[in-house]
């Protein structure tokens, strides 16, 4: 048999270690894993009344109703270049036996990134629009040296998703916009981590012979393996949301996106230290489910005059949804749990915008609080080393002409240290103990063209 075997793997599977995937994208996005850099004009005002502005196409993702205001056909495209430093202080971490885990901190674990999207809106006539988003709702990506103290817990972690996101819109009044959108979200993920065999050898001889080869009883760290999972899947769901223009000068934007269930598929492959491992690592099927969170928003956005404009907003993001990883394996091995016990989080933030007269630009300021799911040391996990942060943003647009806008934006992310305590206990009996403490900041870049035809 070869020392590298296969096991399929499927939804909870994925989404799960998913879940715990982390910072490349994990420190760039609203707390958690979602991913808020849908708009560059936006994130100039950190966000601030994403729901109410509607004044650029991304309106398509955080309020389709906002298309009423775009008059014509509009296109817009633009990437956000994610710049996050992840670095890990190793505190203590040690083997069930209470050993030290030999090993480095890992290095940064971030890594510059890119996050696209683009979006088109045209009117069908007086009081209907129609849109067509495409993004990347969630995302993450962290790789820790091979060699780490907490290579157990995770080594790589990266996940991508494309959402598909057709919308509608329609004044109801001259006052008053509806909008709804249906989401195709396609979600792919790649997982690894080591395998302690040594570490198994001791707590199964002699009961399970299969962890025993030539040269006698192993210990920790001594014999490590490596497991892969790689899985993809397909999900649904639905977003909608309402416009209130209470006067030429003032709007109030309310804005709902559903939870999105993934039923990932895939496989996992082992490298093994010894081939009659295999044995105990045969093929297998999986099963697993995970809902992403439901997300609920409110914005406001007020001219004070011609130059000034502010905004804020305040967005719910149920990560309850979420409170364990669970693998239902179809053969005799049983079910992997990973609990996480996430909390469901707000975000809060305040922008302006300014205009001087006569001029083709606008600069953007703003700044959020972005609270993370993830309260304590104990349930926070290598994968997703995720705290609450500040963020500062500003921003410019122009117009070259009257057709084409060009907007550019900077964000800088405060991110309170992270600290992890995994005990050597339960779940994590296996991976040891992991403590430490991280250091994370995050710089993001975008720049976004729009054209009205």
């Amino acid at each position: 048999m070869s020392p590298s075997a296969r096991i399929k793997i499927s939804a909870r599977t994925t989404l799960g270690l998913l879940v715990g995937a982390t910072t490349g994208f994990q420190q760039a996005q609203a707390a958690g894993f979602a991913l808020i850099e849908q708009s560059v004009p936006d994130m100039g005002t950190a966000y601030a009344g994403a729901a109410a502005t509607a004044n650029s196409v991304g309106t398509l993702f955080f309020n389709p109703a906002g298309m009423t205001r775009l008059p014509g056909t509009q296109l817009g495209a633009a990437v956000h270049l994610v710049l996050p430093q992840t670095e890990f202080e190793n505190e203590g971490s040690t083997f069930v036996t209470t050993a030290p885990i030999p090993g480095s901190d890992g290095g940064d674990a971030g890594g510059l990134a890119g996050v696209p999207h683009t979006y088109i809106t045209h009117q069908l006539n007086k009081n209907t629009w129609f849109g067509l988003g495409i993004n990347a709702p969630f995302g993450l990506t962290t790789e820790y040296k091979s060699d780490w103290v907490g290579r157990y817990h995770a080594i790589k972690s990266a996940v991508k998703t494309i959402n598909i996101n057709p919308s509608i819109a329609f004044k109801a009044s001259e006052r008053v916009s509806l909008g709804a959108g249906i989401n195709a979200m396609y979600l792919d993920g790649e997982f690894t981590n080591a395998i302690d065999f040594g570490l198994l050898d001791v707590l199964n001889v002699p009961s399970n012979p299969l962890f025993t080869w030539a040269g006698g009883t192993l210990g920790p760290g001594q014999a490590d393996g490596r497991s892969k999972i790689t899985g993809d899947s397909w999900g649904w769901g639905f977003n909608i949301g309402a416009l209130f223009e209470l006067s030429d000068d003032t709007r109030i934007g309310i804005h709902y996106r559903s939870e999105i269930e993934q039923r990932i598929k895939g496989e996992a492959d082992f490298t093994l230290p010894d081939p009659t491992l295999a044995a105990a690592f045969s093929d297998t099927d999986v099963k697993s489910t995970v809902d992403l969170p439901a997300t609920a928003s409110i914005s406001a956005y007020h001219q004070i005059n011609r130059r000034w404009a502010v905004m804020a907003d305040y967005t719910w993001t149920g990560w309850s949804s979420i409170p364990e990883l669970r693998f239902d394996f179809d053969n005799m091995l049983a079910d992997a749990v990973t609990t996480f016990d996430w909390e469901d989080t707000f975000r809060a933030s305040i922008g302006a915008t300014y205009r001087p007269d006569g001029s083709t630009w606008i600069y953007r300021f703003g700044a959020a609080y972005d609270e993370s799911p993830i309260r304590d040391a104990e349930t926070r996990s290598a994968r997703l080393p995720d705290n609450d942060r500040i963020w500062v943003t500003v921003g410019a647009g122009f117009n070259p002409n009257e057709n084409l806008q060009i907007d550019i934006g900077y964000a800088h992310l405060f991110i309170n240290d992270p600290k992890i305590n995994k005990t050597a206990t339960g779940e994590d009996a296996t991976r040891g103990a992991l403590v430490g403490t991280y250091d994370s900041t995050v710089d993001i870049l975008s720049i976004e063209a729009r054209y009205r035809f």
